[in-house]
């Protein structure tokens, strides 16, 4: 083969390694190259008013990616979240129905329904041995027909002015305008899982998506640590749904592709597929390079399918860098053919001297 050839190859094998495997440092220059193409398009998207929409918009996606990352990096996948999400939205608001007296108690509904959603899918997966794709895949459809049989396909019912204040709404400030809720919940998310996986829970979850044998003959329970994470993905998935519900209002169409939306943030922002390696902090630069790469096509007036595709892309490659990756074989610490040792000297025993100087053996 062509040297310059197989050299051009291992550079764009490296390159799409630094893009989509490369971590969290990678992701959060490819956002600020992103943000400065958008900048030149718009030249108004650094002002602070337009910074903090874009935070606004980009905030559910980043919880969803979060809960998502804590699935992925145990070894397992999450295709229910965004039919969860509908659910939820769609459930909200057919309980509220305008009325704000109701709002906590559905809000407190919601949050425990995420909790028997998360527990379902962990249980199934961990429990009786079903493949994560498989369980979720499954609560997705169950979740996508039966709110729409309870519906009679269309939402119905309206979301009240109090539900809809943190996804929508903000605090007044002279440079900003306004201090969107969204932020302020974000950032609460955000330091409670930088923490959650700084702790031994996070590193045991991690092991587990490692190595889950090894795991297991080191102490942790293995079923539990998962089940957890199911159940923290389906929360955070829920509050995605009190943003978006208020960001948004209620559609049909509400949380529809949300599910692959986490999982390209996710693996963009460098967590493998399988589990056991990437940040949390990786996590959430790929949601926001994402969102900030769904923004750049608005702003370029393009058509609104080149966003699947451009998923697609960024999964199959970093698959594809993952596997590559994983099989490498590892470069021997020795030469190959190293020269054997000498055969070591029989060892025989020393003789026993008499008296008299004569020896004898001692057998």
């Amino acid at each position: 083969m062509n040297p310059s050839l197989t050299q051009r190859g291992n550079q764009v094998t490296a390159a799409t390694g630094r893009l989509f495997g490369g971590g969290s440092g990678t992701v959060f220059a490819l956002l600020l190259v992103i943000c400065v193409v958008i900048a030149f398009v718009n030249v108004s998207f650094f002002e602070p008013p337009s910074l903090m929409a874009f935070i606004k918009t980009a905030a559910p996606l980043v919880l969803l990616a979060i809960g998502q990352y804590f699935v992925i990096v145990s070894g397992e996948l999450d295709l229910s979240v965004g039919s969860l999400v509908g659910a939820q939205v769609v459930i909200a608001a057919r309980l509220i129905d305008g009325e704000e007296g109701r709002t906590i108690p559905v809000l407190l509904l919601m949050l425990a329904f995420g909790v028997l959603v998360g527990l379902v899918n962990g249980l199934i997966t961990t429990v009786l041995k079903v493949q994560s794709l498989i369980t979720t895949l499954g609560m997705m459809l169950v979740l996508f027909g039966a709110v729409r049989l309870w519906t009679g396909g269309a939402p119905t019912g309206a979301l009240s002015e109090a539900f809809r204040q943190p996804g929508r709404g903000g605090l007044d400030m002279p440079v900003v305008r306004q201090l969107p809720w969204a932020l302020v919940i974000l950032v609460v998310f955000v330091v409670a899982a930088i923490v959650l996986m700084r702790s031994s829970y996070g590193k045991v979850l991690v092991a587990t998506g490692d190595n889950e044998r090894s795991a297991a003959f080191s102490g942790a329970r293995v079923w539990k640590v998962r089940t957890a994470a199911f159940v923290l993905s389906s929360v955070m998935a829920t509050f995605a749904a009190v943003l978006i519900g208020g960001f948004a209002g209620v559609t049909a169409q509400v949380g529809q592709g949300l599910e692959f939306s986490a999982i390209t943030a996710v693996v963009l922002g460098g967590v493998v597929l399988g589990g056991g390696r990437g940040t949390v902090i990786g996590a959430m630069g790929g949601a926001l390079t994402l969102q900030a790469l769904f923004t750049l096509f608005n702003q370029l007036a393009l058509p609104s399918t080149i966003r699947p595709a451009a998923q697609g892309v960024i999964i199959i490659a970093a698959v594809a860098y993952a596997a590559r990756e994983r099989s490498r074989p590892v470069a021997p610490s020795e030469p190959l053919h190293s020269p054997e040792p000498d055969p070591p000297e029989p060892d025989f025993p020393e003789p026993a001297h008499s008296r008299d100087g004569e020896s004898r053996s001692t057998t």
